[in-house]
């Protein structure tokens, strides 16, 4: 794919994966980037740090319908068609299910999934119109594997890989690719309040989620083998991973505690 004349929307693209994304697809060519982000000064700061690029900025938040009528309003206007949707924007609030405040747990449903959903649709207008396009949604490890304590976040990731799946097969007959990205633990402020390590680069996630992008893939698992072995023995013989997840169990709770990014 070549990614110089793409028109590209992304949102949650001021900072951690998003950025990164930013980052490999100016280094490949693109120019013209649509962003979308609640934090107007982060948004800016893009401009400095690419230069060459057009940016629309487009403040505001995905779990607001009316934002995002509003967005794709706007890229009517200016652009006229869209050839690149990312799906990047994500909120996390861990913790034991009964200590998750009843507000964290909505607004992970409406940010993660249901404002994805939505922009997706108001988005395929303008997407139809290009002869090459595609939609990246950037799920997690998470929403391949549940596991304790992320059971709100976990549900939220599944959901868009099955959404995914279905749109993929739903747009047969046009010229859109649906690929779907599934981080594993990556250094970002989305993970600067989880107690863990051993944690992936942005800039890894995006070199390799771009890099799936070009070569047509579906899915683009982060994680190496031990994590493909993972998803292998949860997907064939569940319990037995149950049985694994046991001996997990005191590290995924320590890196849930305090772990929120809303």
């Amino acid at each position: 794919m070549n990614f110089e004349e793409k028109k590209i929307l992304i949102t949650g693209g001021s900072s951690g994966i998003g950025k990164a994304i930013i980052a490999e697809l100016y280094r490949l060519g693109a120019r013209n980037f649509a962003v979308v982000g609640r934090d107007p000064e982060k948004l800016k700061k893009l401009g400095t740090r690419f230069p060459e690029a057009t940016f629309l900025y487009l403040e505001g938040d995905v779990a607001d319908l009316e934002q995002i009528r509003h967005f794709t309003t706007t890229l009517t206007a200016q652009w006229g068609k869209l050839d690149i949707l990312i799906n990047n924007a994500g909120v996390v609030s861990a913790g034991p299910l009964e200590q998750i405040s009843d507000e964290d747990i909505i607004a992970q449903q409406n940010i993660n999934v249901t404002g994805l959903i939505l922009l997706t649709k108001y988005a395929l207008p303008l997407l139809k119109l290009s002869p090459e396009a595609a939609i990246m949604n950037v799920s997690s490890g998470l929403g391949a594997i549940g596991m304790p304590f992320y059971a709100p976040y976990a549900a939220t990731k599944a959901a868009v890989r099955q959404f995914s799946e279905a749109l993929r097969r739903e747009l047969k007959d046009f010229q859109i690719h649906v690929m779907t990205v599934y981080p594993v633990a990556t250094d970002t402020p989305m993970m600067a309040s989880a107690n863990t390590g051993n944690m992936d680069t942005p800039e890894a996630v995006a070199a390799n989620a771009i890099k799936g992008l070009s070569n047509g893939e579906i899915d683009v698992f982060m994680g190496g083998e031990q994590a493909a072995a993972n998803r292998k023995l949860n997907f064939e013989h569940p319990l037995e991973f149950d049985e694994k997840v046991k001996g997990m169990y005191d590290a995924m709770r320590q890196r849930a505690t305090n772990h929120r990014a809303m």
